[in-house]
């Protein structure tokens, strides 16, 4: 499996493995370590957390799954979000879920997250979601001082639209990375509002979350889901696919951007299948039958 390289400092596994439900497993800590080995085994070395994940409690379970073995964080890439404050009981003063991209929030929400993951550095720090109240000086000054003391290696945006990424990226010393979105057969948003056509022109690879929809690919429940599921049942037959994931997997990786997927599930079998979708070659003309089930209208 061939690494994908982001930056000078930075090269992450083309399919990434998503800890936003790693409580919802129901995994202890000997099985997420397991877990963990078999997903770096199979060239999945990369991990995608946030501050807030599974009410702040996600970026600590897996530190103290790190904390079993610690040798095994030379070998990973550790991703994680700051921005987002939720209403949670960890946070009883809070009345109101705001987002926060002041200087002190983002040094203070990187502070947490190192003690949290039991790690000196981490390889990518994305903002969640971009706000209607944000100052690029002060998140530029942010980034600054993480890049010099050595505990951020390598910025990034989520959710973002392209107007927003060249903003803030024209105040940063060094250029964000990459831009994490949602991205599926039968989510379309980035295809329609520039974000594919940006990361083309500006050479970004994007990360997808989510990009089984939620699990509605498998379980259609509308006639957009009943066409993009129809659509590749008889795809994956002529691929000769035993499974709707990996045709799924493999529509994102087929693009030109060179889309990774982040694979939020807890059983090795399906990062296995996200894995072998690697070596699915789909047409062009396979790829777009599912952008027009999903679109629901021809290509002009």
């Amino acid at each position: 499996m061939n690494n994908i390289k982001l930056s000078e400092s930075l090269q992450v596994s083309p399919i990434i493995h998503g800890h936003w439900r790693l409580f919802d497993w129901g995994l202890s800590l000997q099985e997420i370590l397991t877990l963990t080995q078999k997903t770096i085994e199979l060239g999945v070395t990369t991990f995608d957390h946030a501050d807030i994940y599974g009410n702040y409690e996600c970026e600590e379970l897996f530190g103290n799954v790190l904390n079993l073995k610690k040798g095994h964080r030379k070998d990973i890439q550790i991703i994680t979000k700051c921005g987002i404050k939720l209403l949670s009981d960890k946070y009883p003063h809070r009345n109101f879920k705001t987002y926060d991209y002041s200087y002190s929030h983002i040094i203070n929400s990187v502070e947490n997250s190192l003690k949290n993951l039991n790690t000196d550095y981490i390889d990518l720090l994305l903002l969640h979601r971009p706000s209607p109240f944000f100052d690029p000086n002060e998140v530029s000054k942010a980034f600054s001082q993480l890049k010099k003391s050595g505990k951020v290696l390598n910025f990034g945006v989520s959710n973002f639209n392209p107007e927003q990424f060249d903003m803030l990226n024209s105040y940063c010393e060094d250029k964000l990375v990459t831009n994490q979105v949602e991205i599926s057969p039968l989510c379309l948003e980035h295809f329609e509002n520039g974000n594919i056509n940006h990361f083309l022109k500006e050479r970004i690879v994007p990360m997808a979350w989510s990009p089984l929809a939620q699990g509605k690919v498998f379980s259609p429940s509308n006639d957009q889901e009943n066409r993009v599921n129809n659509c590749m049942l008889q795809i994956a037959d002529e691929l000769g696919v035993n499974s709707l994931d990996k045709v799924a997997y493999s529509w994102l990786l087929s693009h030109p951007t060179s889309i990774i997927p982040i694979v939020g599930s807890g059983k090795i079998e399906r990062i296995k299948n996200a894995v072998d979708s690697l070596n699915i070659k789909m047409s062009t003309e396979q790829w777009l039958r599912i952008y027009n089930a999903s679109s629901g209208v021809e290509l002009p």
